[in-house]
C-alpha cells in the first residue's frame, strides 16, 4: 500500500471500531467484544504505522496527499488530508505503541467492571485513538484543530469514566472546562491567521507582528492542554479517572498534544521571538513549581502527575529556547517512561486496593516484576546516565546553555534535582519502606498486566540512544558532548538520589520533610482558581442574571402588561349601543367647534 493509504488506515482503523461500538450497543454492552475489537483496531494501527517505518527506512519521501473542504468564491476554505513526515511518523508510532500497551493493560485492571462500562470503556479508548491520530497526520493547523477538540471530549469522557462518583464527575469538567478556556486561544489565533494569510498553514509566512499574535494565541492553548502553570489544576484531578487513562493521558496523547502543535507549528514560532521568551520562562517556571509540588504528594498518582507538568515544562522551555527537536526529543522518550510509571503504580494500586503512598511500602518482594518495571522508568525520569531520559533532558538543558539569561538553565538544572528527590522518596516508600496497612496480601498481576510493562521497559531504558536517528529523521541536528551542562545535570541527579536515600532510606523522615508533606502547596493554586471562578465567573453571572430577570425581562413585561391593560380599558369604550355611540358623535363634533371658536 502507498504511504498514504497506510496513513489512513492508522487513522480510521480505531474510528471504525469507536462507531461500531457507539452504534452497536449491544456489542458495547457485552464487554469483552469491545476490548478485542478496540485492540484489533489498534494493532492495525500499529502496523499500519510500522510499515511506514519500513518504507521510509527503505527511502520512502515524505507523503501528503489533501481535499479540499468547504469551497469560498471559486477557491477552498481549506484542505484536509494526511501528512507523513519524520515527525509525524515517529509521533504516529509513539501514540499507536502506548496506547496499545495501555489497552492490554486495561483488559486486566479492569475485568471487574460490569460488562457496559467495560464496553464503554474500550469504546472511549478507540475514539480517543482516533483523536490523537488526527492531530498527528493533520497537514494545516485547522484540522490539528478539530483533532484537538475531539482529544478534550474524549479526555473529559475518560477522566469522569466513573460518572457516578461526584469527585469523578467534578474533575472531568474542570478538565473540560479549563482546557475549553485555553482553547478560546487557538480558535482566535486560526481566525487571525487566516484573516492575515488566507492560509490554515503552519508554513504560512506572515508580518513579525501578526505572528507573534498567532503563536501568542496558539500558546495560550498549549498552556491549557499541556498544563502549565498556570493552567494546570484540571491534571492533578484528572487522576480520578482510572490509572490506565492517566497513563494514556499523560504519556504521549492529551498533554503532549500542545507540545506536538508547537513542534508542528515550530515556522510560525521562529518569526514570533516574543512568543518563544514567553514560553521560556513560563516552561521553567512550571518545571520547578510542579517538581515541587510532587515531593509533597501522598497519592502515589498525583506524584505521576505533577511529574508530568514539570516534564512538559522542559518541553515548552526547550520550545522557547528556539530547539524544537530537544522538545520533541524529550516528549519522545516522556512518552515510555512516563506510560511505563503510571502502568506500573496501576499494578500497585491493583495490588493494595489504594492510592496512598502510606498504605504500600516493602513490595519490592511481592512484587519483583512491577519493582524493577517502575525503577527503569523512575531513573530514566531523574535523567540517570545510560537511561533514556538521561540524553533527552541533556539535550533540552544544553539548548538553554549560553542564553542570554542563565536564569532558566538553573532552574531546570534545580528541577532536575528535584525530580531525582521525588522518584527516590516514591521508589523507597512504595518498594523498600515498611510495609504499609494494604500491602500484606499484594501479589503482582497477571501477563495482561505485567507483559506491558515489560514492553515499554525496552524503550524506557533504550530509546535515547535513537536521538541521531531521530534527529536525520526530522532534518535537525543532534550532538551528544560531554560538557558543563551534562555534567551538572548529572550530578543534580544523583544528588537527588543520594538525598532521598539519606532522608528516607532507613525509614526516617528528616523535619523538613515532614513540615513539606503536611502543606498543601497546590491547594493555594487551585483555591485562587476556585476563588477567582466564585467571585469573578459567578459574581458576573448573578449581575447577568440580575439584568436579565428584573431589567430585560421586567421591561418586555412591562410592555406586555401595558398592552394588555389598554386593550381592556379601550374595550370599554366598544358597548355596541346606538345612543352611546351617537353621544360619542355629538361630544366630538362640540369639541371641534369649541376648538374652531378658541382659536
Amino acid at each position: 500500500m502507498s504511504p498514504v493509504t497506510l496513513a489512513l488506515v492508522a487513522t480510521l482503523a480505531p474510528a471504525v471500531a469507536a462507531v461500531l461500538l457507539l452504534v452497536v450497543s449491544p456489542l458495547r454492552h457485552r464487554g469483552a467484544p469491545a476490548a478485542w475489537l478496540t485492540l484489533a483496531a489498534t494493532v492495525t494501527s500499529l502496523g499500519a504505522a510500522i510499515a511506514l517505518l519500513v518504507a521510509r527506512l527503505g527511502g520512502a519521501p515524505d507523503a501528503r496527499a489533501t481535499t479540499s473542504w468547504i469551497e469560498q468564491a471559486g477557491r477552498p476554505l481549506a484542505e484536509v488530508g494526511v501528512l507523513i513526515d519524520g515527525v509525524s511518523l515517529v509521533m504516529l508510532l509513539i501514540v499507536c505503541l502506548v496506547a496499545l500497551c495501555v489497552q492490554l493493560f486495561s483488559v486486566a485492571y479492569m475485568h471487574d467492571e460490569p460488562p457496559k462500562a467495560f464496553g464503554r470503556y474500550f469504546a472511549l479508548h478507540a475514539l480517543f485513538l482516533f483523536s490523537m491520530n488526527v492531530v498527528v497526520v493533520s497537514p494545516n493547523l485547522l484540522q490539528l484543530f478539530f483533532g484537538w477538540e475531539l482529544v478534550g471530549l474524549s479526555s473529559y469522557l475518560l477522566i469522569g469514566f466513573y460518572f457516578a462518583r461526584p469527585s469523578a464527575a467534578q474533575a472531568a469538567v474542570k478538565a473540560f472546562w479549563m482546557t475549553k478556556l485555553a482553547d478560546m486561544g487557538f480558535l482566535f489565533g486560526l481566525l487571525v491567521l487566516f484573516v492575515s494569510t488566507g492560509s490554515f498553514e503552519w508554513t504560512s509566512a506572515p508580518s513579525a507582528a501578526v505572528a507573534t499574535w498567532v503563536t501568542g494565541l496558539l500558546f495560550v492553548a498549549v498552556v491549557g492542554k499541556s498544563a502549565q502553570f498556570p493552567l494546570h489544576v484540571w491534571l492533578p484531578d484528572a487522576m480520578e479517572g482510572p490509572t490506565p487513562v492517566s497513563a494514556l493521558l499523560h504519556a504521549a496523547t492529551m498533554v503532549a498534544a500542545g507540545v506536538f502543535l508547537v513542534v508542528r507549528a515550530d515556522p510560525l514560532f521562529a518569526l514570533a521571538p516574543g512568543t518563544r521568551e514567553v514560553m521560556l520562562w513560563v516552561g521553567s517556571v512550571t518545571a520547578v513549581f510542579a517538581a515541587g509540588l510532587a515531593l509533597v504528594q501522598r497519592d502515589l498518582k498525583k506524584v505521576l502527575a505533577f511529574s508530568t507538568c514539570s516534564q512538559l515544562g522542559y518541553m515548552v522551555a526547550a520550545l522557547g529556547a528556539g530547539q524544537a527537536f530537544a522538545g520533541f526529543f524529550h516528549l519522545g522518550t516522556h512518552a515510555f517512561f512516563k506510560a511505563l510509571l503510571f502502568l506500573a503504580a496501576g499494578s500497585v494500586i491493583h495490588a493494595v486496593h489504594s492510592n496512598a503512598i502510606d498504605d504500600m511500602g516493602g513490595l519490592r518482594k511481592k512484587l519483583p516484576l512491577t519493582t524493577g518495571a517502575f525503577v527503569i522508568g523512575a531513573l530514566s525520569l531523574a535523567g540517570v546516565p545510560g537511561f533514556a531520559g538521561f540524553f533527552s533532558k541533556d539535550l533540552v538543558l544544553s539548548s538553554l546553555e549560553g542564553k542570554a539569561s542563565w536564569v532558566p538553565w538553573a532552574m531546570l538544572l534545580f528541577a532536575a534535582f528535584l525530580t531525582a528527590f521525588y522518584m527516590g522518596r516514591v521508589v523507597i516508600k512504595v518498594f523498600w519502606g515498611e510495609p504499609g496497612a494494604r500491602a500484606e496480601h499484594a501479589h503482582e498481576g497477571n501477563l495482561a498486566m505485567t507483559g506491558p510493562l515489560v514492553v515499554l521497559a525496552v524503550p524506557s531504558l533504550a530509546s535515547g540512544v535513537l536521538g541521531g536517528w531521530l534527529a536525520t529523521q526530522t532534518s535537525a541536528e543532534y550532538h551528544l558532548h560531554l560538557g558543563l551542562t551534562p555534567v551538572l545535570a548529572t550530578v543534580m541527579s544523583l544528588a537527588g538520589l543520594g538525598a532521598a536515600v539519606v532522608v528516607f532510606g532507613r525509614g526516617g523522615k528528616a523535619p523538613l520533610t515532614a513540615v513539606l508533606e503536611r502543606l498543601d502547596t497546590f491547594s493555594l493554586v487551585d483555591r485562587a482558581w476556585a476563588g477567582g471562578y466564585r467571585l469573578g465567573l459567578l459574581g458576573v453571572s448573578a449581575l447577568a442574571g440580575w439584568v436579565d430577570r428584573y431589567l430585560i425581562d421586567g421591561l418586555m413585561n412591562f410592555a406586555g402588561w401595558a398592552a394588555l391593560e389598554g386593550g381592556t380599558s379601550a374595550r370599554r369604550l366598544q358597548t355596541g349601543l346606538v345612543r352611546d355611540y351617537a353621544l360619542m358623535v355629538v361630544v366630538g363634533v362640540l369639541a371641534l367647534v369649541l376648538i374652531g371658536v378658541l382659536r
